[in-house]
């Protein structure tokens, strides 16, 4: 085991390992450390604690100091550079003709670098640019291709639930998200209905994937056949999956048809199919292939 601290640089950024060596380090506290980057200034997000070796990425490094009021001084002032350095650089794309769209500009707390991210269709040849940002700031340049998830992550939003975009504040990485998660959750296929900000899967389909699968794995599919605690055989209209209960459209003696509700655990089924089973009807292959198309995908597997 080895004690360790977890630092975060960005908001909602990826929480990295250092050791706090002889400090007295607290969680919320501000740090100097050395990174691949250079000197950097980062937020404890995790205080002191003994971690297995297996997790922790070799050689590690130790937290330089505590943020002292010069660092601070000097972190607002890179704030501000960035924004100036961010204007330059949109003046340059447009100069240079480039069919790219800049998200972000990012200075190194030791000034070793600027950091510019942007998004665009395909690559993008700008060695010309590079050598122009190069020759106006003086340092060294680094373009960074993001995808459109990324771009959300940095820009935050407001989600369809009305509260702040979950990858903006709280998501460190981004989760595998499966179309077959929305029809697991019995949602509507609809992109307009499963898609985020981002134009891409929600996230959040993930959240309760787990309970849903645990709960569904208890219930039978709409249209098989069941048995009803009368012995009576009747097919599935539907099912209320957090209720546990399902409609059971039933033949009577007299040929007559009924619809009855059953909690689960009283009717007599087949176990329902793992998920990895699962298959999508024609028209639902249709709603994923429009969603596909609106997302720029080719699988089933929002990565």
């Amino acid at each position: 085991m080895t004690k360790v601290i977890g630092v975060r640089f960005r908001r909602a950024g990826k929480v990295y390992f250092f050791s706090p060596g002889k400090l007295e380090i607290h969680h919320g506290d501000n740090v100097i450390v050395e990174t691949a980057r250079g000197v950097e200034f980062g937020n404890v997000v995790t205080g002191p604690r003994e971690v297995e070796e297996e997790r922790i990425s070799q050689p590690l490094k130790s937290v330089i100091r505590l943020a002292n009021k010069d660092d601070y001084r000097r972190e607002e002032k890179n704030r501000e550079k960035e924004k100036e350095a961010f204007s330059i650089c949109q003046e340059k794309i447009r100069k240079h003709g480039l069919d790219m769209k800049l998200i972000d500009a990012e200075y190194t707390f030791d000034n070793n670098k600027v950091l510019f991210y942007f998004t665009a269709d395909g690559r993008i040849d700008f060695r010309e640019l590079v050598k122009d940002l190069a020759s106006v700031f003086r340092t060294r340049i680094e373009l960074r291709q993001i995808g459109v998830r990324d771009e959300t992550k940095i820009r935050g939003g407001i989600g369809i639930c009305g509260r702040e975009l979950c990858c903006h504040t709280y998501l460190t990485e981004f989760a595998p998200v499966s179309i077959k998660m929305a029809k697991e959750q019995n949602l509507s296929l609809n992109p307009s209905k499963i898609s985020g900000v981002c134009g891409r899967l929600m996230c959040c389909l993930t959240n309760e994937e787990q309970n849903y699968e645990e709960l569904n794995s208890r219930l039978p599919a709409v249209g098989d056949t069941v048995t009803t605690p009368e012995k009576l055989k009747g097919d599935v209209q539907s099912v209320n999956v957090l209720r546990q209960l399902v409609k059971v459209v039933v033949t009577l003696d007299n040929d007559e048809k009924e619809v009855r509700e059953y909690k689960a655990s009283e009717l007599r089924f087949k176990p329902r199919r793992k998920k990895k089973d699962m298959k999508l009807s024609k028209e639902e292959m249709a709603q994923l292939k429009a969603l596909e198309e609106k997302n720029g995908a080719s699988k089933l597997d929002d990565n």
